[in-house]
């Protein structure tokens, strides 16, 4: 799996965008539910931690099952802790790579989400960082 890392730009323009609040049907929206009641700022919605915060442009399709398409953006948080079950991005040995955090056989392993690829074991003595936890995926539809 390839990655490409990007920083939020802290001098990038925040513009709120219009929020409806009214929940959407995936069938037939309501003509009635037209009107704007909020505004939101993306920045400030997708960024908990700005500081601590990159984007990951991801290749590859071991992550299908958890959302994570090929070439889709991930917003990454350093400040949250890493636990059991949580999407990250880490090296092991050196290897950079998008996995969910968990077991395999009872032991510790990096979990792809995709049946053609195996768990990859972490054994004593690797090396395993963790650059930070996925927070979002940003997918686009659009060609």
């Amino acid at each position: 799996m390839g990655l490409t890392v990007y920083r939020p730009d802290p001098d990038a323009e925040h513009r709120p965008l219009p929020l409806y609040l009214s929940r959407i049907p995936a069938g037939f929206p309501s003509p009635a539910d037209d009107h704007v009641e909020r505004s939101l700022d993306l920045h400030r919605h997708l960024l908990a931690h700005p500081d601590a915060s990159f984007f990951l442009r991801v290749s590859g399709d071991s992550m299908l099952a958890y959302g994570i398409h090929d070439g889709d953006l991930l917003i990454v948080d350093r400040a949250v802790q890493a636990k059991e079950g949580m999407i990250v991005v880490a090296a092991l040995d050196g290897e950079l790579t998008v996995k969910r955090l968990g077991k395999h056989a009872g032991q510790p392993a990096l979990l792809p989400g995709n049946d053609r690829y195996a768990p990859i074991p972490i054994r004593e003595g690797q090396e395993l960082v963790v650059w930070g936890v996925v927070i979002h995926v940003i997918h686009s539809f659009a060609p």
